[in-house]
């Protein structure tokens, strides 16, 4: 799937399934210590109260937040991202809806750190309305690996355990997305990550439970 720059809405899936993606990558990446690690100092993909983050602390950072039942917030920013050094300026926030986390988004635009806003209702994402001598909005870089499923995809086998028989890495994205995922299933599959860093269970246990998408918090 194409997403072009400066994105479109409809280059994005639907949020429930974008929370979804991202939830499980960040998911099988959870560990402890990151837990306890402040939010400023942390770098990948994680969840917190705050919602879902993607930070790889130096070119690009996302946040994609819940705002009640589906409604979804997603911003950030990506050095591609020509918004806020655009003349004349670009007013992100334009035709937002009063749900939107004013507070954060404007505390993050007075310190020159946004590059986006785009909002989900209704079935359907919004931004602010572009120049045409806009180029580029930095979502391209920074969401494309999860709004490209194959992308998402080849990240995802890195960390479960192919050599025994059981689902695929590709079944439980399919699970997640269906907000039906079998945690205890998840748990026996994941395998340690990259970095040689063990798997940690109990974390990634409270990375889905927060995140809402197995089939034990669907029944809660």
């Amino acid at each position: 799937m194409t997403v072009h720059r400066p994105g479109l809405p409809e280059d994005l899936p639907p949020g429930e399934v974008l929370w979804a993606r991202w939830a499980l990558l960040a998911a099988v990446k959870a560990t402890t210590e990151q837990e306890e690690t402040p939010s400023v100092h942390r770098v990948g993909h994680w969840i917190d109260e705050a919602g879902l983050h993607w930070d790889d602390c130096g070119c690009t950072w996302w946040i994609m937040s819940r705002m009640g039942e589906g409604r979804f917030v997603l911003y950030g920013e990506d050095e591609s991202s020509g918004v806020k050094w655009h003349e004349p300026p670009i007013d992100m926030l334009a035709g937002g809806p009063d749900w939107l986390p004013y507070e954060e988004l404007r505390d993050r635009l007075e310190g020159y750190e946004l590059g986006c806003v785009y909002w989900y209702e209704n079935g359907a994402w919004s931004r602010a309305p572009y120049p045409d001598s806009l180029e580029d909005d930095g979502l391209d870089c920074g969401m494309s690996d999860f709004v490209d499923r194959a992308s998402l995809l080849r990240e995802l086998k890195l960390h479960f355990d192919d050599t025994t028989a059981g689902p695929s890495a590709d079944s439980f994205l399919a699970d997640a997305e269906a907000y039906g995922l079998d945690a205890r299933l998840l748990l026996e599959h994941v395998r340690t990550h990259r970095d040689g860093d063990p798997v940690d269970p109990p974390a990634v246990a409270r990375a889905l439970d927060r995140a809402g998408i197995t089939a034990q918090a669907v029944r809660r």
